[in-house]
């Protein structure tokens, strides 16, 4: 009987815990999303031990069956000319990406949120953000027609209004590569960027916009005194994580508008990874760059934070 007991409480057990889990369906459904992080996010960082062995591809997973390289790669890196001119390219692309792409897509969002009438409001908010959708490798297609110097519409433009004399080749020239990047990045996810912007806008009480009207405040003292103060907890969490990416200025996007005579300007940290991890097979050296940069990015989110707090007592952690 005891036996026959144990079975069937152990039954019940398991027929409640699964009563349990269906009534809690929708929590569960809702998690998935940090299994997701934690399999493609946190599992991968095993490969980090690459940077400390003389990875062979032939030992498979077992990273252990190469020689113990210690910090060799890391000091490779350092001592190598090609790390510290991606270093310079990635900060120099990845400032100007901050300055443009924050600065625009706070100023489109403000600008969108002022408009009244709602069917022209959606319209404008949907062409915006519409090209985040578009793939890079289409995007520099169009970024490459557009400014050729053949028949590209911009040199057109340009000529047509007497500002040059003859068609210059701007995705030639090295050191317009920078600003071309920023560029094409506010056009293409600007946009997109203002949506969180707005959403912060739209929590914003209207009653402090009823009082401003009372005082005869206008349209741009209004967004000075009452829109961007109100949504500075946005602006703040948004700017220390586009800080915390600084060197991860987009592989993909920096792929496919280089061109052999921008190398100099175009060699990203991104670009340095692929071309010694895949293009040569020097995965030790590849995984001591990634290493890097995620402790850069790590020490930059960190070190922001604690200057937020410094300045007015908050910060996003």
């Amino acid at each position: 009987m005891s036996v026959q007991s144990g079975a069937l409480a152990i039954a019940k057990k398991e027929h409640n815990f699964w009563r349990q889990l269906w009534r809690q369906r929708q929590l569960v459904v809702l998690s998935l999303p940090v299994l997701m992080v934690i399999v493609f996010s946190y599992v991968p960082l095993w490969g980090w031990l690459v940077a400390f062995f003389d990875y062979k591809p032939t030992s498979g997973m077992n990273v252990f069956k190469n020689d113990f390289a210690g910090f060799k790669y890391f000091i490779e890196l350092f001592n190598d000319s090609y790390f510290w001119r991606g270093l310079k390219n990635s900060l120099g692309i990845g400032v100007l990406k901050i300055i443009f792409s924050y600065v625009f897509s706070l100023m489109l969002a403000v600008m969108i949120n002022e408009v009244r009438i709602n069917w022209f409001k959606r319209t404008v908010q949907t062409i915006s953000y519409l090209p985040h959708f578009v793939s890079w490798v289409v995007a520099a297609n169009l970024v490459f027609v557009t400014l050729s110097p053949d028949s590209g519409i911009v040199n057109e433009l340009l000529l047509k209004l007497g500002i040059i004399d003859s068609p210059i080749s701007f995705m030639g020239k090295p050191n317009l590569f920078w600003l071309i990047v920023a560029l094409t990045e506010v056009w293409k996810n600007s946009g997109y960027s203002a949506i969180v912007y707005l959403s912060a806008m739209t929590s914003i009480d209207p009653s402090l916009y009823e009082s401003a009207d009372i005082d005869g405040a206008g349209r741009i003292s209004k967004i000075f005194n009452i829109t961007l103060p109100s949504i500075i907890p946005t602006i703040k969490i948004l700017l220390v994580l586009s800080i915390g990416r600084l060197l991860s200025v987009g592989f993909e996007q920096v792929y496919v508008l280089k061109s052999p005579s921008t190398t100099e300007t175009a060699t990203t940290l991104e670009v340095y990874i692929y071309d010694f991890a895949l293009k040569y097979a020097q995965y030790s050296k590849g995984s001591a760059m990634s290493i890097f940069n995620s402790l850069v990015s790590i020490v930059l989110i960190v070190g922001c934070n604690l200057l937020a707090r410094r300045m007015d007592g908050e910060g996003i952690m």
